[in-house]
């Protein structure tokens, strides 16, 4: 067994962080953050009331002159060394990270936390890098230039399904374009975002540039989102969440950035590598214990390998080890609480009465029975308008389909509300173009899935929402573009001007 974080001293001091420091929140209610792979408590704190926000807001504010005045090079210096403070902090998060949400070490270790690392190290370099078009003479009489200038106090709202990553993905571009932020990260799991502010601190960056506050979306989400001061918000999660988030932007004319759900096609045409693909989709599916907007869910496959494809993917699950997140030899730890559990054991209760389940639908017992583990699950002989296939179950569950032609594959592939992340797996190079051109998602990846690199955008299209996040793209939802106009005839009388007064 590996080592646990420990957690009460670490935030003796609450788990608000408004203004550079720890305070408690003043809601008068508390909530626990509970190890799902045990169902014990390990931190309890105090829930930010709408006046912890709202000292938040008015922390962002007063820093924002500050920061948006600091040159491009002063915030990236401040952002390299804020890279090199998680590195060195690297196994705590590691541990934070695992213990607030059950994920398996070796994943926070080798993908969570590295990839936060590369995350804040590319916004580094990005920093000095916030170009406009250049300069030019369009008109004739004028010299024309763009300007990108931070837009203010952003508040953004994170999932608990990476409470590190998401943190990094909301803050790292808000900041390095100049602004300020306010973030609430999910009640479930607001360690490492808390974690995360503090090295920011330790790296330089001044008090309330980053603030974060840890309340109920209803109480201390909704005031954030609404905060007259705040002018764009920044969410992650749900589609449901995601539209009440944007009616409550829409009442202050805020930008919006909404990532949203997502039902990933993953689709295996006839001459793909079986066993590429089968790996592929096991990996793909159970990535964070299925708890991953673009994990595989809906596997389309090609009919002259479906019956192959679903024996050799059970097969593989069924190798799949469940156990302690702290330890090393964890393949799949628990999902986040019993509750979501319970959930997804109620998707795959319902679909035995239309579909056939191959492999898992249930929760193990024995030594994992206290905590919310449920074993990876592959079901087959569902409708594409049933329930499974349509609706985001987020666990670690796949339903393989069978296609007969390319143009059927494509299309089923492109059947649902959603449009985030998909997969085409084929050794035919036309295939995989067509695959590319045609379905609708944010990010396509051709025999692979999940991947994700800094230097790439994220994001979706229809029900997945809209805008990006990593990337020089996501600089578009947090800069403004300014044009600048100067003339150079120094005419007072200029020619235009008689189109509304005066003689030619």
């Amino acid at each position: 067994m590996g080592n646990r974080f420990q957690v009460t001293d670490r935030f003796a001091d609450g788990a608000q962080y408004i203004g550079g420091r720890l305070r408690p929140g003043t809601s008068g209610r508390t909530h626990s953050v509970v190890d799902p792979a045990t169902g014990e408590s390990v931190y309890t704190y105090e829930l930010a009331s709408t006046a912890d926000v709202d000292a938040a807001v008015a922390a962002a504010a007063a820093a924002f002159p500050g920061w948006a005045g600091a040159t491009p090079g002063e915030r990236s210096d401040a952002l390299h060394r804020f890279a090199a403070i998680l590195a060195a902090q690297a196994e705590d998060f590691a541990l934070a990270e695992s213990l607030q949400c059950g994920k398996p070490i070796r994943l926070t270790t080798e993908f969570d936390v590295p990839g936060t690392i590369d995350n804040t190290a590319f916004f580094a370099g990005a920093a000095r890098h916030l170009q406009g078009q250049s300069a030019a003479e369009y008109s004739g009489d004028h010299t024309s230039y763009v300007r990108r200038e931070p837009i203010g106090v952003i508040g953004s709202i994170a999932p608990w399904n990476y409470p590190l990553q998401m943190a990094a993905w909301k803050i790292l571009p808000a900041i390095a374009a100049g602004n300020t932020i306010v973030l609430k990260p999910a009640e479930l799991t607001p360690l490492t975002s808390l974690m995360f502010a503090q090295a920011a601190k330790e790296a330089g960056i001044p008090d309330g540039v980053v603030n974060v506050v840890t309340g109920s979306g209803r109480e201390a989400g909704e005031h954030l989102v609404g905060h007259p001061d705040v002018v764009m918000t920044s969410f992650t999660g749900s589609t449901q969440v995601g539209k009440r988030v944007a009616e409550v932007a829409t009442a202050t004319v805020k930008r919006l950035h909404l990532e949203l759900g997502g039902k990933a096609p993953f689709v295996v045409f006839d001459d793909a590598d079986l066993e590429a693909a089968a790996h592929g989709a096991v990996a793909a599916s159970l990535i964070n214990t299925g708890q991953d907007c673009t994990a595989a869910t809906r596997a389309y496959v090609q009919r002259p390998l479906f019956d192959a494809f679903v024996a050799r993917v059970a097969e593989l699950m069924e190798t799949v080890r469940l156990g302690d997140p702290a330890d090393p030899a964890t393949d799949l730890g628990p999902l986040v609480s019993h509750v979501h559990r319970d959930r997804i054991a109620g998707f795959v209760e319902r679909a035995r009465g239309y579909a056939t389940v191959v492999t898992g639908g249930e929760a193990p017992g024995g030594e994992l029975e206290n905590g919310a583990y449920y074993r990876p699950t592959l079901i087959t002989g569902a409708a594409q308008d049933s329930e499974v296939v349509q609706s985001e179950i987020f666990g670690p569950v796949l339903v393989a389909l069978p296609f007969d032609t390319d143009e059927e594959g494509i299309r089923l592939a492109n059947d649902t509300p959603y449009g985030l992340a998909a997969s085409a797996w084929t050794r035919d190079v036309y295939r995989a173009n067509r695959a590319t051109r045609e379905i609708k998602a944010g990010c396509v990846w051709v025999n692979d899935h999940i991947p994700i690199i800094s230097e790439m955008p994220h994001g979706g299209y229809k029900a997945s929402g809209y805008g990006k996040d990593m990337s020089a793209y996501s600089f578009e939802e947090y800069t403004q573009v300014k044009h600048v106009m100067f003339d150079n005839t120094a005419v007072a009388a200029k020619d235009w001007h008689r189109t509304i007064f005066g003689d030619r």
